[in-house]
């Protein structure tokens, strides 16, 4: 890919990212960072102190999505993956707002506010659906949801999980650890779980999933959409591809991504692709919209599940774009040439808890000059993740802890 030096920045904004002007002064720039989850409040941070930034998060809150399954089965513990964004930012500030429209010199906010800046951000990541994404602005609303998600599935003696990714069998193993009795189904079409990954972690997750007595039926559709609303206790059944049926008393759909970007379709700053997507340099900076990808602009960035790159999207990548979108803007507002890159990893990375004492899990050998997957146990996928579900470390980002 082409580094952000490879294309003529476009608008009015181009090239306004030098801290340093004519007379060598050092002058305070403004960063518009859109979308505040795991990336954008990462970057935001990271600038905080060197910057102007401005946070565009219509939520009242960062929501710890990593959380919401747990939150589902544990409403006593939901309040947890709520995080105040007032201690996030020490000199910038946090704008209740949408974006409306972003092109080269700033963005249209959804109020018809106009904030205009020497570089862009974007980071607004992705929807799912219920209970990994409760969409809702609103922690209140939110906390709700959960509860009245958590009641429908307490009266569910028989729960159906439509996708075996890593979110539906995390959401298995949340059930199983607080309902030890419920009978659970996870339906997928694929024929194996997490393909990509090794054969080790595949068998270790098929013999823990055995162990919980989750029935996984991998290679079976359902023929029709169950005839009630996702997280809502009703019974019935439905026929599955392979000509067979389910009966649960309640189903939630765990597949699904859906790309918030919808501010950018105006196309006055980039063209998305197929996916809804945007393409990016190995810089992060973001392509012009002339259609060809023949131009770049070396002001604008994104992150996270926006980017086109090849690779899962997940919190723990999202932020580590942060870290070198952040590194690449501190370079330009000191006048120099932005170097920091980031290429995915050939080799895919996953922790998967099981609940709170399970999982599974795959990381990179960090002995080895040549990257190799390495298989993690339960012990310390419960360690890393599954036991507090990283709530420290955005404690700790947030200033609540």
């Amino acid at each position: 890919m082409a580094g952000a030096g490879a294309g003529a920045g476009a608008g009015a904004g181009a090239g306004a990212g030098s801290g340093v002007s004519a007379e060598g002064a050092v002058r305070t720039v403004t960063v518009a960072v859109v979308g505040g989850g795991y990336g954008g409040a990462a970057v935001a941070k990271a600038l905080d102190q060197d910057t102007d930034v401005v946070l565009i998060e219509p939520k009242d809150a960062f929501v710890h999505a990593a959380g919401a399954l747990r939150a589902l089965v544990r409403p006593d513990w939901a309040a947890n993956m709520f995080f105040p964004y007032d201690r996030l930012l020490a000199r910038g500030r946090v704008l209740r707002e949408r974006a409306a429209s972003v092109d080269p010199g700033g963005v249209t906010l959804a109020s018809g506010d106009r904030l205009d800046a020497d570089f862009l951000v974007l980071a607004t990541g992705s929807d799912y659906a219920f209970p990994a994404k409760t969409e809702t602005d609103s922690t209140a609303e939110a906390l709700r949801r959960l509860r009245v998600g958590h009641d429908e599935l307490a009266l569910s003696e028989r729960v159906l999980i439509v996708g075996a990714g890593p979110v539906g069998l995390e959401l298995a193993g949340e059930i199983r650890a607080v309902w030890p009795d419920k009978h659970i189904v996870v339906l997928d079409p694929a024929e194996r779980l997490l393909p990509g990954f090794m054969p080790e972690l595949r068998g270790e997750l098929l013999r823990q999933l055995d162990a919980l007595g989750v029935e996984l039926r991998l290679g079976t559709a359902l023929a029709a959409q169950p005839p009630t609303e996702p997280g809502q206790a009703k019974t019935f059944t439905v026929a599955t591809s392979t000509g067979g049926q389910v009966t649960a008393d309640i189903w939630f759909r765990c597949y699904g991504v859906r790309v918030n970007g919808h501010y950018l379709a105006d196309g006055r700053l980039t063209v998305r692709t197929p996916k809804g997507q945007v393409r990016v340099t190995d810089t992060l900076n973001v392509y012009g919209n002339g259609g060809t990808y023949d131009r770049v602009h070396d002001h604008v960035y994104a992150l996270g599940d926006l980017t086109d790159l090849a690779e899962a999207k997940t919190a723990g990548y999202a932020m580590k774009h942060a870290a070198v979108v952040a590194e690449n803007i501190l370079a330009q507002v000191r006048g120099e040439r932005p170097t920091a890159v980031y290429r995915p990893s050939p080799v895919p990375s996953v922790l998967l808890p099981l609940g709170p004492g399970g999982g599974v899990g795959q990381t990179l050998s960090d002995d080895r000059p040549t990257p190799v997957p390495v298989l993690l146990p339960a012990e310390r996928v419960a360690a890393y993740k599954g036991r507090d579900l990283l709530v420290g470390r955005f404690a700790a980002l947030f200033g609540t802890g």
